[in-house]
């Protein structure tokens, strides 16, 4: 499933990798909330306690995603069409990951690790392109700096990599929580 969508991702994008940030930052929302509200039902429906760590960690995944999401929609401006494919792009994974998630939380939770280590690889390729010069290193977003306390002269490059970081971190937290 990830080579899957790795491949629409590099036919349609290309290098135009703000835009590709723009619709992956997008669906990248949807686990973290689907998840957590999953859990958060299942934990009021069998009267459990000791959830809350787990939910509120998915939640604060899907708010940081939207946060990507809120930085390259600066950087890339998207068009009406991209607008439209993130709208289409959302709705077709919220309910395959829903469902996914109904099935088996352990699979649900591996397979977006393994987007997390795509999406750290990607952005690892665009930031070749920045420190090469192809992309132009741009200042950062002041919601970006703003949100990682970045220098007010902060540029794209460094964005990128905080966004890099954080990627890896959810990585990390998926294959944790594959194994619960």
């Amino acid at each position: 499933m990830t080579k899957f969508f790795r491949f629409f991702a590099d036919t349609f994008f290309a290098k135009r990798y703000g835009h590709r940030a723009v619709v992956l930052e997008t669906i990248a929302g949807v686990p973290g909330m689907v998840g957590g509200m999953l859990v958060h039902l299942r934990s009021l429906r069998k009267m459990e306690r000791g959830n809350g760590t787990m939910i509120q960690e998915l939640l604060d995944e899907a708010m940081n995603e939207r946060k990507h999401l809120m930085f390259f929609i600066e950087i890339a401006n998207p068009n009406w069409f991209e607008r439209l494919l993130i709208t289409v792009a959302q709705l077709i994974f919220w309910h395959y990951y829903l469902i996914l998630y109904l099935i088996s939380p352990s699979t649900a939770h591996k397979m977006i690790a393994y987007f997390e280590e795509e999406a750290v690889r990607s952005y690892d390729e665009y930031i070749k392109l920045i420190e090469s010069g192809e992309i132009e290193n741009v200042p950062a977003p002041q919601l970006a700096i703003e949100y990682y306390g970045m220098l007010d002269d902060a540029r794209l490059l460094d964005m990128v990599k905080y966004v890099r970081a954080d990627e890896a971190r959810h990585s990390e937290a998926n294959h944790r929580m594959a194994g619960f």
